[in-house]
């Protein structure tokens, strides 16, 4: 486990940081109107969560029942040419049913002799200053960008701890960069847990990130990342995406994402020169959505993003997938990213809205993988072993979401889904049947 995170080294970054967008600005800028207390939200989110994953191949079953409470403070800024403000949460994650045998879901904390704790919690915060549209944050936050990104598909959200910029002084544009060196995943309860590559297996010090977001008009955008993962790897992330009205009720829109990957410094997860190429093109009539995706790994190396977590002596609460990537078949289990793999996807979502049933969406789509090949991985590689020669899989997901759309309980939601999961040896990640039933209530406390 790393050390606690040098919060005087991270405001020394973020000034840096805060400094160079200054210059750029003009010096009359000011913050917008408001206050630090006018301008402040105090949420409470109450979380149920179900979750049971059935393997076929004799690995053990996971299955728990648990609740979240999630409070998260966000004030607004003091007035003045540079406003200053907080962001802080506190969370607990309460078992409400669960035993030792399968524990393992990243809903629950597992204590040192295996037992499932009875509940958990972190809190956190992050100052932030804001001139002009500019603004900075120092400390422990979410984090959400294509290369680097904290994730929330559990009952307590991840964290990570470091400094984040985000600029929105151009229309249309919204400009990014980041440094982070330690993170929290969903049932580690400290602020100083490592950044890994989930596959690799290895951490790294930190991650630095830059990149952005043109909207050229309502209906074609273009986003360009970079990141270092400092003695793993540098990445770069072209997105482009577009959509276009045919007539009334008919829309036809594609999306592009393109990562390259490949090995700096160090190198502790060995050699890496990965390109993965996903392309979705979808087509809309009336209440439905029709999806057609591909998604191509061409490197002898799987395509690997970040982990976050401290894993304690007993391996319980370590490395947990964090956020998603931006490829169309990173779904529900699989990512679909193995060495050399070539996937598809069919896609149909429906809005219920359409037949009195407004607030009801359903979702299906299947999976297919194919091509993977593992073999040309050096022996000494932390990705050899994992897959063999002609791995591949499938996959279907169903979906159905029900939003409340007024009254006392307006917001409450309630998503069933479930997941069928199968593949041969050379694929590695074995079959599955997952069911998962999550209600959210969100209550606004100010």
């Amino acid at each position: 486990m790393t050390a606690m995170p040098d919060y005087k080294s991270l405001a020394s970054q973020g000034a840096v940081l805060l400094g160079s967008v200054l210059l750029t600005l003009p010096m009359s800028a000011a913050a917008e109107e408001g206050g630090f207390f006018d301008d402040d939200s105090l949420t409470l989110l109450n979380r149920n969560y179900y979750f049971n994953r059935s393997a076929q191949d004799g690995r053990p079953n996971r299955r728990d029942w648990s609740h979240g409470l999630m409070l998260d403070y966000s004030s607004g800024f003091t007035r003045g040419t540079v406003g200053f403000g907080l962001d802080a949460f506190a969370y607990l994650g309460l078992k409400l049913d669960a035993s030792p045998g399968k524990s393992g879901t990243f809903n629950l904390s597992i204590r040192d002799d295996g037992s499932v704790a009875d509940d958990y919690g972190k809190a956190g915060a992050a100052l932030k200053l804001r001139v002009s549209a500019t603004e900075l944050r120092i400390g422990e936050q979410h984090v959400d960008t294509p290369v680097f990104a904290v994730g929330h598909n559990r009952l307590i959200p991840q964290t990570a701890t470091g400094v984040a910029l985000d600029s929105r002084e151009l229309k249309g544009l919204t400009l990014q960069a980041g440094h982070f060196t330690s993170a929290t995943g969903h049932v580690t309860t400290g602020s100083d847990g490592d950044l890994w590559a989930l596959y690799a297996g290895v951490t790294t010090p930190s991650v630095d990130y830059a990149g952005g977001r043109y909207q050229f008009s309502p209906d074609l955008s273009a986003s360009l990342y970079t990141a270092r993962f400092e003695d793993i790897w540098n990445q770069y992330y072209l997105e482009l995406a577009g959509s276009r009205e045919l007539d009334r009720g008919r829309r036809l829109g594609a999306e592009l994402n393109l990562y390259r990957s490949l090995d700096t410094g160090r190198a502790r997860a060995g050699s890496i020169d990965n390109t993965t190429l996903g392309l979705s093109g979808w087509y809309q009539v009336g209440a439905q959505r029709f999806t057609l995706a591909m998604q191509n790994i061409d490197g002898n190396t799987p395509f690997d993003f970040l982990a976050v977590g401290a894993v304690n002596r007993n391996g319980q609460n370590g490395r947990d997938k964090a956020g998603p990537v931006r490829l169309p078949n990173a779904v529900q289990y699989s990512d679909f990213n193995g060495p050399n793999e070539r996937s598809w996807q069919l896609r149909y979502d429906l809005d219920m809205a359409a037949f009195g049933a407004p607030g009801l969406n359903l979702m299906g789509r299947w999976l297919r993988g194919s091509g993977i090949d593992g073999t040309h991985l050096p022996a000494n590689s932390p990705y050899a072993g994992r897959w063999g020669d002609g791995g591949k899989h499938r996959e279907t997901n169903l979906e159905a979401r029900y939003v409340v759309q007024s009254g006392a309980a307006k917001g409450l939601s309630f998503r069933l889904r479930q997941t069928w999961h199968r593949g041969n040896p050379a694929q590695g990640e074995g079959n599955i049947d997952e069911f998962r039933v999550i209600t959210d209530y969100p209550l606004d406390l100010i």
